[in-house]
This record gives structure tokens, C-alpha cells and sequence, in this order.
């Protein structure tokens, strides 16, 4: 049975993922969870335990946030880390500034998963079109939310109603597209 592993920053990701995973993976591909303690404990331990994962039939994707950071340079070190760890079954996501910027891209999941009203019709705001060009998207989420998004449990809630075809996030569908051709029975 084909395993994608994913190497995740933080328990916030997890809990998104295991609300999406459902409407992407196939019967037959299973999910796995190594979730680190933010980026930096990440990078420092992604080649040992990239190498050590002995299940078979094993693909592996690689997300963290941007942040700050410049997206190239992120992609391509953890894309090197990830040669260090011998493995060429492998894609690395960078969610441009923030995860939440998938969340600001389909506000109707949003409101759906807080149990709040009134802010898909936000979703055709200038600002909310290109949702990964924001500069703190988790900031903005927490304002809009007026405090009930909470990282983690929010991730969990919105998580299961992220539209697969309706997110304005560029960085969520080249998320989503990557899964797919991971879980497809040829690999990457």
C-alpha cells in the first residue's frame, strides 16, 4: 500500500491536512504525520528521519510556511535536504507567507468551519483574490474571525470544507496538484 509521509512545521498542518486528505486520496494510499516543533527543528532533523523511514512504497511531502523568508531559497534547502536524505520521491510545498493563506482563499470554508456568516461574500475583495500575496495572513484570519480562529483548532475545522476547485490560494492548488501526482499508483 502506497504511504505519503508528510514532513510538516507544525501541528496546525496536520490538523488541515487530515480534514483535506479525504477528498484527495485514492482507496489504496494511506497518510502519515511527522509533525516538527516550527521550521527551524524541521530543517535540522528532516535528513536523518527522511532516511531512517523504512515503510516501503513510501512518498514524502515536505510544507512549511514562507514566512518572512524568500520562497526560492526555502524550496531549493529543503529540496537539498532532501537529496542528503538520499530520496527522489519527494515534493517540497512552500505556503507563500503563511498556511492561512490557504484558509483566506476559500472564505466560504472559513465560514463553514467557524460557524460564522458573512464572509464569503469578502471572497471577490481585492485583497482576497490573491490571498499568498497578504503579509500576515493568520493575522488577518484572527482579526476577520474577530478572535475564534485558533491555530490549531481552526485548522481542524476549516480544514474539511477547503474546496478543492474553489481556492483563490495559488500556493494551496500547487499543494493539492502535488498530492495528486503523488498519490497516483506512478508516483511523482
Amino acid at each position: 500500500m502506497k504511504t505519503i509521509v508528510f514532513f510538516l512545521e507544525e501541528p496546525s498542518a496536520r490538523e488541515m491536512l487530515v480534514g483535506l486528505l479525504p477528498k484527495i486520496l485514492p482507496d489504496g494510499v494511506q497518510s502519515r504525520f511527522l509533525v516538527f516543533q516550527g521550521k527551524q527543528d524541521l530543517e535540522k532533523n528532516l535528513v536523518a528521519k527522511m532516511r531512517g523511514w523504512q515503510l516501503p512504497e513510501s512518498v514524502f511531502v515536505v510544507m512549511r510556511d514562507q514566512d518572512a523568508g524568500d520562497c526560492g531559497i526555502i524550496k531549493l534547502r529543503l529540496c537539498e535536504l532532501c537529496r542528503k536524505a538520499d530520496r527522489s520521491n519527494v515534493i517540497v510545498r512552500v505556503a507563500c507567507r503563511e498556511m492561512e493563506s490557504f484558509y483566506l482563499g476559500d472564505l466560504d470554508a472559513v465560514e463553514k468551519g467557524l460557524s460564522l456568516t458573512g464572509l464569503a461574500k469578502l471572497q471577490n475583495n481585492k485583497k482576497f483574490r490573491t490571498p499568498d500575496n497578504l503579509g500576515t495572513p493568520s493575522a488577518e484570519l484572527e482579526r476577520m474571525t474577530r478572535g475564534l480562529y485558533q491555530k490549531v483548532s481552526g485548522s481542524r475545522a476549516i480544514g474539511r470544507h477547503l474546496s478543492l476547485e474553489n481556492n483563490r490560494s495559488h500556493s494551496f492548488k500547487v499543494l493539492v496538484d502535488g498530492i495528486r501526482r503523488l498519490a497516483n499508483v506512478g508516483g511523482i
